[in-house]
C-alpha cells in the first residue's frame, strides 16, 4: 500500500497555531421540519470526534468541512449543518463556531476568529454546485477558495473517499495533507478483509438491489468461504433459480448475472446460502395500515405478496452459518428493519455477529443504522464502518480517489 502521512505523524510535526481543514463525514439522518431538524442517529458525528479533538488539543485551529444530504448545489435549510455543529460541540465539550457559508464572508470571519484549540464548522459544502461538479476546472476553483481557509488538510470523511469531489480530492492537491484517524482505521480493516482474512470468512449481503452489490459479489466469490444473501436482493436470486417471487422486489435484467454467480460459487466451492423462508405482506409498510406479516417458504411466495424480511428459520440458518466464522463482513439489512414486524431477520444476523470471536465488520450505511436502531451495543462488533458505498467500492477492488490523492 502507498505511503500516507497519518494523523500521528502530523501531530508530531506540530499543528499549534495552524489552520487545519478537516473533511469529515457528518451526513447524518435528520427528522422534523426544515427549521427544527432533529438528528436521529449521531453515529457519524461521534466517529468524527477523535480526530477533531486530537487536533484541537494539539493547538490547531480546526475548520470542519462536511456535506449533508443532496441539496442540489444550492442552499436549502432542510440540509443545513446547524444541528450537526451543535451536536459536535456537545460531544467535544467545547463551543463550536458555525459559518453560514462554505467559502464566503461568514466562513472567512469564522476562521479568522479562531484561536488555538478552537473549532469551526463550515456550512454544507454541497450548497455549492462546484463541490460535486464533473468539470475539473469548476471543482478546482472551488477547492482553491476552500484552501484559502487553511494551512493543512486532513481527510477524515471515509464515507466520501470514493468520490472525486472538491472538498475530498481537489483540496488535498492544494495543501499539505494527512489521513485522519477514522479513515486510517477504515482502510486498515478493509485491507484485512481483502488481503489477510482469517478463515472461515463469511460475507453477509442484504439491502434492496443486486445491482448495488454486483462488483463486491464478483470480487468476493474468489475470497470468501460463504456468502449469505438476504434483503430485497434475494428475490432476484430466487427468481434466477426458477421460483416465483410474487410482488417482491425483482431486477429482471440481473437474472442471468445471478445464475452465473450461483454456478461460479458451486464450481469454486463457495457456499451461497439463500433464505429458506421469508416474511411477506400484501403491501409495503406505510402509516396507513397495520402490517400483516406471515411466514412462507421462500419457494412459495403468494402471487399477491411481497417479501419484506428473511424468515425465522432463515435467521437461525444464517446464525448457524456464522457461528464458526473468524472473519465476517456484513453490508445491508435482511429486511425492512425500520418496521418491527420485519426486523427480526436483521436482528438475528446482528445478534450472531456479537458472538463471534474473530473480526466482525458492519459495512456502514443501513447496516450500521440498523445495529443502532435495534439497540445493540456498538462495542460488541469489531468495526462499524461509517461508509457503506466507500467500503463496497474498496472490496470491489476499485481505486478510491480520496485515498489515492493522499499518497506521499
Amino acid at each position: 500500500m502507498a505511503s500516507h502521512t497519518d494523523l500521528a505523524q502530523l501531530l508530531e510535526q506540530g499543528v499549534e497555531g495552524k489552520r487545519v481543514l478537516v473533511r469529515s463525514d457528518l451526513n447524518v439522518p435528520l427528522d422534523g421540519p426544515a427549521d427544527a431538524r432533529v438528528i436521529t442517529d449521531d453515529g457519524r458525528i461521534r466517529a468524527s470526534v477523535p480526530t477533531i479533538r486530537a487536533l484541537a488539543e494539539a493547538g490547531a485551529r480546526v475548520v470542519v468541512a462536511a456535506h449533508l444530504g443532496r441539496p442540489q448545489g444550492a442552499p436549502d435549510p432542510a440540509y443545513s449543518l446547524t444541528p450537526v455543529a451543535a451536536r459536535l460541540g456537545e460531544l467535544l465539550g467545547r463551543d463550536v463556531a458555525f459559518a453560514r457559508d462554505t467559502v464566503g464572508e461568514s466562513a472567512h470571519e469564522s476562521v479568522a476568529g479562531l484561536e488555538d484549540g478552537q473549532v469551526a464548522v463550515l456550512e454544507n459544502v454541497r450548497f455549492n454546485g462546484a463541490e460535486t461538479s464533473k468539470d475539473d476546472a469548476e471543482r478546482e476553483d472551488f477547492a482553491a477558495r476552500m484552501a484559502e481557509l487553511a494551512d493543512v488538510f486532513v481527510s477524515d470523511g471515509f464515507g466520501v473517499v470514493h468520490r472525486k469531489q472538491a472538498s475530498v480530492y481537489d483540496v488535498a492537491k492544494r495543501l499539505p495533507h494527512a489521513m485522519g484517524g477514522l479513515v486510517a482505521t477504515e482502510i486498515d480493516v478493509l485491507r484485512r478483509l481483502t488481503e489477510t482474512p482469517e478463515r472461515p470468512y463469511v460475507v453477509v449481503l442484504g439491502g434492496s438491489k443486486v445491482s448495488d452489490k454486483l462488483g463486491v459479489i464478483d470480487n468476493l466469490l474468489g475470497k470468501a468461504d460463504k456468502l449469505l444473501i438476504g434483503g430485497g436482493m434475494v428475490f432476484t436470486f430466487l427468481k434466477a433459480q426458477g421460483h416465483e417471487v410474487g410482488q417482491s422486489l425483482l431486477e429482471e435484467d440481473q437474472l442471468d448475472t445471478c445464475r452465473a454467480y450461483l454456478e461460479r460459487a458451486e464450481a469454486s466451492g463457495v457456499q451461497i446460502l439463500l433464505p429458506g423462508d421469508v416474511v411477506v405482506d400484501t403491501a409495503f409498510p406505510s402509516g396507513e395500515r397495520e402490517p400483516e406479516p406471515r411466514v412462507v417458504p421462500a419457494t412459495q411466495i403468494p402471487a399477491d405478496c411481497l417479501g419484506l424480511d428473511i424468515g425465522p428459520a432463515a435467521g437461525a440458518d444464517f446464525a448457524a452459518a456464522l457461528a464458526d466464522a473468524r472473519t465476517v463482513f456484513w453490508n445491508g439489512p435482511m429486511g425492512v428493519f425500520e418496521v418491527p414486524a420485519f426486523s427480526d431477520g436483521t436482528r438475528a444476523v446482528a445478534q450472531a455477529l456479537t458472538g463471534i470471536e474473530g473480526l466482525t465488520v458492519v459495512g456502514g450505511g443501513d447496516s450500521a443504522a440498523a445495529v443502532r436502531a435495534l439497540g445493540f451495543d456498538e462495542a460488541a462488533f469489531g468495526h462499524i464502518s461509517t461508509g457503506g458505498g466507500a467500503s463496497l467500492e474498496y472490496l470491489e477492488g476499485k481505486d478510491l480517489p480520496g485515498i489515492d490523492v493522499l499518497e506521499d
